[in-house]
C-alpha cells in the first residue's frame, strides 16, 4: 500500500490536551492535517489548539471522555459531517497505574481498563465502521512499551497496554484489505505529566520517579516518530532513544 499523508487530511485525536497526544496534534497539523483535539480537560486542550491556530495550522477543541462510547460516535459522526470523512483516528487518552499486585482494589483494574483499553475500543467501534464506508482511513493506537514487555509494579497497566498492542496487530490483519491502516505506538519514557497524574499504589511516587536513570525524550520528538512509523504504515512503532 502507498505511504500515508497527512495534507488535508481529517484527524482526532485523544487525549490531546497535552503529552504525547499535544505533541501528534502539533506535528500533525504543522504536516497539513486539520485536527481535533479531544481531550477531558477541554480548557488545555483549547489552549493547545489556540497555539496551533496562531502558527498557521487548522484545529479545534472539544471535550471528551473516552470511556463514553456515546461520546466518541458523536464526535465522529460530527468530523465527518464537517469535514466529509474521518481520515486519521489517534486514540491516544491513557492513565497510569504503578504499585504492586497486592495493594490492588479490583476498581484500580476497572479504571484502567475502561480509560486504557476501552478508550481504545470505543474510538475503533466510532471511527472504523465509518473508514470501512470510506475504504480508506488509519487508526493508530496508544500502547507502551509496558505492552511489549513484563513490567512488574505496574501490571494493570501494562495488561491494559499488552492488550492494545493484541487488539491493534488483530485488526490490522481485517483492516488491510478494506483500505485502513491500523498501527500500535509503543513510547518509552516521554515528558508528560503522566508521571505526576499516575496513581500510586503502596507505593511512593515521587521517590520512584525521582530514581529513574534515563532522560525523558520530549513529546514533539516522540510525536514525529509516530507519525514517521504511520507514513511507513509499520504495525507496532517503538518510540524510544535508539529509535
Amino acid at each position: 500500500m502507498e505511504a500515508v499523508t497527512f495534507e488535508g487530511k481529517a484527524a482526532i485525536v485523544t487525549g490531546a490536551g497535552g503529552g504525547i497526544g499535544a505533541g501528534l496534534a502539533r506535528a500533525l497539523a504543522a504536516r497539513g492535517a486539520y485536527v481535533v483535539l479531544a481531550d477531558l480537560d477541554v480548557t488545555r486542550a483549547e489552549a493547545e489548539a489556540e497555539a496551533i491556530r496562531a502558527a498557521g495550522g487548522q484545529a479545534r477543541a472539544v471535550r471528551l471522555d473516552v470511556t463514553d462510547a456515546e461520546a466518541q460516535r458523536a464526535l465522529v459522526d460530527e468530523v465527518v459531517a464537517e469535514r466529509g470523512a474521518i481520515d486519521l483516528m489517534f486514540n491516544n487518552a491513557g492513565i497510569g497505574l504503578a504499585g504492586e499486585v497486592r495493594d490492588m482494589a479490583l476498581g484500580d483494574w476497572r479504571r484502567v481498563m475502561e480509560v486504557n483499553l476501552f478508550g481504545v475500543i470505543h474510538g475503533i467501534d466510532a471511527a472504523y465502521p465509518r473508514m470501512v464506508e470510506q475504504g480508506s482511513g488509519y487508526i493508530v493506537n496508544t500502547a507502551s512499551g509496558a505492552g511489549l514487555l513484563p513490567r512488574p509494579g505496574m501490571t494493570p497497566y501494562a495488561a491494559s497496554k499488552h492488550a492494545v498492542v493484541g487488539l491493534s496487530t488483530s485488526l490490522r490483519g481485517e483492516a488491510e484489505g478494506l483500505g485502513i491502516g491500523v498501527s500500535a505506538v509503543c513510547p518509552g519514557y516521554i515528558a508528560t505529566d503522566i508521571l505526576t497524574s499516575t496513581t500510586y499504589k503502596g507505593v511512593d511516587g515521587e521517590k520512584l520517579t525521582a530514581n529513574i536513570p534515563i532522560k525523558p525524550m520530549s513529546a514533539d520528538a516522540c510525536a514525529q516518530i509516530v507519525l514517521d512509523g504511520v507514513r511507513r504504515r509499520r504495525p507496532v512503532i517503538p518510540v524510544t532513544r535508539a529509535t
